[in-house]
């Protein structure tokens, strides 16, 4: 089973920059696809991005494309979400999660993913 460790939250201005990690416990994690999540209070789980076992393609919310980008250093068994041009409703708890069984997926349904981490929070202050 593997365990997933986000980390990189915290706060930041309205127009700044974080980069987000998801470190896997195993390296069997370079064989799955893998996906951001946010979760504002109140809200649902909602997708962010995703990106293929081998890297080959990304996924985007419509909301953050052009200023999140993803990507995965399998050497380092982590996937990156580096977000720049934050605003205040990028505020949220961001999820990280991993799919073992790309084939079939959209992966961009939560539903999809078996393993998630903890979580860390993003604030963005106006």
């Amino acid at each position: 089973q593997v365990q997933l460790v986000e980390s990189g939250g915290g706060l930041v201005q309205a127009g700044g920059s974080l980069r987000l990690s998801c470190s896997a416990s195993d390296h069997s994690f370079s064989t799955y696809a893998t996906g951001w999540f946010r979760q504002a209070p109140g809200a649902e789980r909602e997708f962010v991005a995703a990106i293929t076992w081998s890297g080959d393609r990304t996924y985007y919310t419509d909301s953050v494309k052009g200023r999140f980008t993803i990507s995965r250093d399998d050497a380092k068994n982590t996937v990156y979400l580096q977000m720049n041009s934050l605003k205040p409703e990028d505020t949220a708890v961001y999820y990280c999660a991993a799919d073992p069984s790309e084939w079939g997926s959209t992966l961009t349904s939560k539903y999809e993913y078996e393993y998630w981490g903890q979580g860390t929070q993003v604030t963005v202050s106006s």
